[in-house]
């Protein structure tokens, strides 16, 4: 939502926008002049209609429940409503748009696309769910050909995007508050995919490849039968060197500041879809070496008494999985992009919403007993109402099942969380804050216990 905002009021509209508080994302929207209330009200429209704006077009996210009082009043005045997705489906129309999708990297993908044309020159116009290094923002009003979308699946309305190039990273069950099963969402995903002119796709994704036709797709895995690929030849800590591939063929070599193989994965996607839409590829190569992850992608967030702290937005069991295995290897190299070698890896998970803890109970078990130390903080309810039974409690008894010795730690509450890390971590441990509610809080939470360290260096912004 602040994305869009910030690029219509760039583009000259008279733009307002409201939130129950003030966020780093409002805020920075404010230095754009729009008009801002931190409540969202009845008597907003007759403050917008003082200022001379009578009639505006009303823009909703998903999270804007039908009790919301400034949607009734904006229904009472009888004004035009659009959902989000109506508003960035407007502007994919508006110009040639490559929109990326998949139920986990699309956020990584998106932005390294985005920096990668930025770098070569492109200045592509900009709608992401994170911010971009490059722009310090999630979103940009570029001057070049090109806008790139992230199109989020949580909510189906991905399917009124008519994008010139889709790209969809991975298929797998999530938003089980939205999809009934799997296959729900696959035909979701394919409704998704048939509106693009061109579609782009991850040949190693199993569901990807039985399911759908692709007019080119990339691979981490191998080089035949596939348009792109990326084949790691160093894997560490601090970054991968891969051997780049255009219908099989070997064209150059890249090394990425990123680690980890789903973000091979994802930069492959980003330099194969720059090179469908016809960016030179010498140029790209040597781009690679720019990128960096956006905001709440393994985010490193400040040194606190010897401790490094990083922020991730990993709330499903596979980026969960993904992202503890890259810390891992930071751990285990000796070699990292963080400014200190850490010597263990303390995880702090908050579960997102009660639906997808129990739907994804076990999965979420096995994936953090890699952590060497785990406290679990309480389930962020993002507006769901509780599930009995489903809780942090259980989450950690399932994890006990498979793994007795694991040192694991449950808070009841986000102060608790704070002085169980403060308790349990040790000099050279990594701190690794995981979920998508307020964990990202963690940081400055440990900062105002009257305990030294050093200024954030990157904020979340909050859709």
């Amino acid at each position: 939502m602040s994305a869009l905002g910030l690029i219509l009021a760039e583009r000259g509209h008279s733009v307002s926008g409201s939130d129950r508080k003030l966020t780093p994302a409002m805020q920075a929207l404010g230095n754009k002049t729009l008009i801002l209330f931190v409540s969202q009200e009845a008597n907003n429209f007759a403050e917008l209609g003082s200022r001379g704006i009578d009639a505006p077009l009303v823009v909703v996210s998903t999270a804007i429940p039908d009790t919301n009082p400034e949607l009734i009043e904006a229904q009472r005045l009888n004004l035009t409503i659009w959902h989000r997705s109506d508003l960035l489906a407007w502007l994919i129309e508006h110009q040639p748009a490559i929109a990326v999708a998949g139920s986990h990297g699309k956020t990584t993908t998106s932005t390294v696309l985005t920096t990668l044309l930025a770098t070569v020159g492109e200045d592509p116009t900009a709608v992401i769910g994170g911010v971009v290094p490059c722009y310090g923002s999630n979103g940009h009003t570029g001057k070049g050909r090109l806008l790139v979308a992230e199109a989020d699946e949580s909510d189906g309305s991905l399917v009124k995007f008519r994008a010139s190039l889709g790209v969809i990273t991975n298929l797998e069950l999530d938003h089980t508050d939205h999809y009934r099963n799997l296959e729900d969402l696959i035909e979701t995903m394919k409704n998704f995919g048939h509106g693009c002119k061109r579609l782009l796709i991850n040949h190693d994704d199993p569901i990807l490849k039985k399911h759908f036709q692709a007019d080119a797709c990339w691979s981490v895995c191998h080089s035949e039968k596939v348009d792109y690929a990326a084949l790691p030849v160093h894997i560490e800590g601090d970054c991968t060197i891969a051997d780049f591939y255009e219908q099989g063929q070997r064209v150059g070599q890249i090394t990425l500041p990123l680690p980890g193989l789903h973000n091979l994965s994802n930069v492959v996607a980003a330099l194969a879809a720059c090179r469908m839409e016809g960016v030179p590829l010498n140029s790209l190569l040597s781009a690679v070496a720019e990128l960096r992850s956006p905001g709440r992608r393994f985010d490193f967030r400040g040194e606190w008494q010897g401790r490094q702290v990083v922020d991730d937005y990993a709330h499903h069991p596979s980026e969960v999985k993904a992202t503890l295995t890259m810390a891992q290897l930071m751990v285990k190299s000796g070699r990292s992009p963080l400014p200190c070698k850490p010597q263990r890896l303390l995880a702090v998970f908050q579960p997102h919403r009660y639906s997808r803890t129990q739907e994804f109970l076990n999965a979420f078990a096995q994936a953090l007993i890699s952590a060497d130390a785990l406290v679990l903080a309480p389930i962020f309810a993002a507006g769901e109402p509780p599930i009995k039974g489903i809780c942090s409690e259980l989450l950690a008894r399932t994890i006990r099942l498979i793994d007795p010795y694991q040192p694991l730690y449950v808070a009841s509450s986000m102060d608790e969380l704070t002085s169980l890390v403060k308790n349990h971590s040790q000099p050279g441990d990594l701190i690794l804050a995981m979920g998508a509610g307020d964990v990202n809080s963690l940081w400055e939470r440990l900062s105002k216990k009257g305990i030294e360290g050093e200024a954030s260096c990157s904020s979340a912004i909050a859709a």
